[in-house]
């Protein structure tokens, strides 16, 4: 089955947008999303013990950096690339949009690979796929250049049906041997559950393992679907990855200075966030959350894995 892979605005709902109008799904999307990677849990009410202990639960050991590439090293202009290959609209502006402005302003280009557009995001029984797909394609490009991201590539997967398979790696790989970043952002493959309350949707999922898995070996090697060497991609060395939504944080980035950003792109997912007038309240304090334990107003935390070339 072919994928269109022209650029074009979409969008796709958060896995705990499912249900209910776009007021309640707004809420959901602002303030009852799974805890930002980085937070501390949300723990449980306490015993009524006065004996009970009240020691916080300590912030991960987490590293802030500015950039990808070696700390104190200028990356030459052609390494100077990311992709963020995501599973819906909305699903970069919620996870990264914050360090995805941020990285523009250090001189980055970012580049968004959609594999949906979001078809199925909607509770209304009246909306079509052909019309949702239209509007959050729409959508998503607007947000996406709100961060100053200018490419937006959609790959028209069915919304709600991902599987890791080799379609889904095969169409992947030639993003990268295509665009060639340095750097590759997406979903973390591994997380099942958010802190025992939440499931990471399935296409995230799907998503984040088969990126990993085009990554390496598939990107590299030029046996590995041989047809796009054929047809002019090189085979390509991703250096590294940065996963959202991970268990295992590793890095954050101070979204300070771009918070605004990320809050602007996503009011304009207007058919996901419905009236969004907490959701700057409930951003920031996610946000601020992730920040406060290393001295920083707002963060965005992820784990960074570093290939060995």
């Amino acid at each position: 089955m072919a994928h269109n892979t022209q650029s074009t605005p979409i969008e796709n709902y958060n896995e705990n947008e499912n249900t209910g109008n776009p007021t309640q799904r707004s809420q959901q999307a602002a303030g009852h999303l799974p805890p930002t990677p980085g937070s501390a849990p949300t723990a449980p009410p306490a015993p009524s013990s006065t004996s009970a202990s009240s020691a916080p639960t300590p912030a991960p050991d987490l590293t802030p950096i500015v950039r990808p590439g070696p700390d104190g090293e200028e990356l030459a202009a052609e390494h100077r690339r990311v992709l963020l290959v995501a599973a819906h609209p909305d699903d970069p502006e919620f996870s990264s949009a914050g360090t995805v402005a941020n990285w523009v302003r250090h001189g980055f280009e970012v580049i968004f690979v959609l594999v949906t557009s979001g078809d199925k995001g909607t509770s209304d029984r009246n909306m079509t796929r052909e019309k949702l797909s239209q509007i959050r394609e729409e959508e998503q490009r607007a947000a996406a250049a709100r961060l100053g991201v200018n490419e937006v590539v959609f790959l028209r997967f069915p919304d709600g049906e991902l599987m890791p398979d080799l379609q889904l790696r095969g169409a992947i790989t030639r993003m990268i041997r295509l665009y060639r970043p340095y750097a590759v952002l997406t979903h973390d493959p591994i997380t099942l559950f958010y802190n025992n309350e939440f499931i990471n949707h399935p296409d995230h999922r799907a998503v984040g393992q088969a990126t990993v898995d085009a990554i390496y070996p598939t990107a590299r090697d030029p046996l590995q679907f041989h047809e796009q060497i054929r047809e002019g991609l090189e085979p390509h060395k991703v250096k590294e990855i940065y996963l959202w939504g991970s268990d295992q944080p590793n890095v954050l980035v101070d979204i300070s200075a771009t918070i605004e950003d990320k809050v602007e792109a996503l009011k304009l997912h207007k058919s996901q966030v419905g009236d969004a007038t907490n959701l700057a309240e409930r951003v920031k304090m996610r946000a601020a959350q992730v920040a406060e334990p290393y001295g920083l107003k707002y963060a965005e935390a992820f784990r960074r894995i570093v290939m060995r070339m």
